[in-house]
């Protein structure tokens, strides 16, 4: 018995290795493999070994909020707004289990304050592969696009950069997706996540920032109703936000607006830091002073943001 037991492993490794080296060329014969080496160990189900060697799209699987946390508050910086409305969305929507629609964000802020960033670390924290998950799709053709991939995983994450470059009323296309239906064409798609990023209501957030500054409050005392409802109506009234008169905001199908607010030299000096211990390099506090007083920053007489946010600190670095 202890003979055949061993047999039986040996079989079913060999079998998964096989598996393992023909994954990028024969997804039938992993099928077939996996299938064998499930039935010879008897420990677990055909989809979680395959689920091993492919990427699946695990629904069920509960968001790691504490990971999810310590991912915004290392990684996203000078945006304690941001961090504190996608947590809380991210855990609530994924918590629930039977939500009415698709959980919609729209960030806005200039160029160089982290919403790219932020989407990237929301994918990694749903999708192990990130943005190059099968699961996690950026923008392309609309209503096909976004119908084949919710077909596919009903989990999957859409994120649609730039909209402040889409010819206006482009983006109603998808309202029926995000609206309180529980099928569209007999697909559900309730559990998906649209994230909509827009420099569109940056001149709206900075001002918000710089009176709070101006005044000696800090910007941690910025709250989300400082913001929320002057930036809905900014980006409505926008013609060139995207959102121009956009249904899903007339709608209320635009779960939250989250403002990512202009960084500052600290900020900047943060994201030079962070730059250095990425690429293996001991922080040099010299080198990290020269590049952020590099940078450019407004208004004219404060010199207060950085024009271009922490966008051009990766080739500023390459000089030093």
């Amino acid at each position: 018995m202890r003979l055949v037991w061993r047999f039986g492993d040996t079989a079913a490794l060999l079998l998964l290795l096989a598996a393992h080296a023909v994954a990028a060329f024969d997804p039938l014969s992993v099928g077939i493999a996996i299938g064998a080496a499930s039935a010879l160990t008897g420990y677990l189900s055909y989809r979680d070994l395959y689920c091993r060697f492919a990427e699946c799209c695990r629904e069920e699987q509960r968001l790691n909020a504490s990971a999810l946390k310590l991912d915004l508050k290392e990684k996203l910086f000078g945006q304690h707004l941001a961090t504190e409305v996608i947590l809380k969305a991210l855990t609530g929507f994924k918590n629930n289990k039977n939500p009415k629609k698709p959980l919609t964000l729209s960030l806005h802020g200039w160029a160089g304050t982290g919403k790219n960033f932020a989407s990237q670390i929301v994918a990694e924290n749903l999708h192990p592969k990130g943005l190059k998950s099968n699961f996690v799709h950026l923008f392309e053709q609309l209503q096909k696009w976004i119908r084949g991939n919710v077909s596919a995983c009903a989990s999957s994450v859409f994120i649609f950069d730039e909209m402040d470059k889409l010819h206006p009323g482009i983006i109603d296309a998808i309202k029926p997706f995000l609206d309180y239906y529980e099928q569209v064409d007999g697909v559900s798609y309730c559990k998906a996540i649209f994230i909509f990023l827009s420099n569109a209501g940056g001149d709206l957030i900075t001002k918000t920032a710089l009176d709070f500054w101006r005044a000696g409050r800090k910007r941690e005392d910025i709250q989300l109703k400082d913001l929320e409802p002057v930036l809905s109506v900014g980006v409505f009234n926008n013609k060139h936000s995207g959102l121009w008169r956009s249904g899903l905001i007339d709608r209320n199908l635009i779960d939250y607006f989250i403002p990512f607010l202009p960084l500052e030299y600290r900020h900047v000096k943060m994201c030079v830091r962070a730059e250095m211990r990425a690429r293996g390099a001991a922080v040099d506090e010299d080198v990290v002073t020269r590049v952020a007083e590099e940078m450019t920053f407004f208004p004219k007489d404060e010199k207060i943001y950085s024009d271009k946010g922490c966008k051009t600190v990766q080739s500023r670095l390459d000089f030093h």
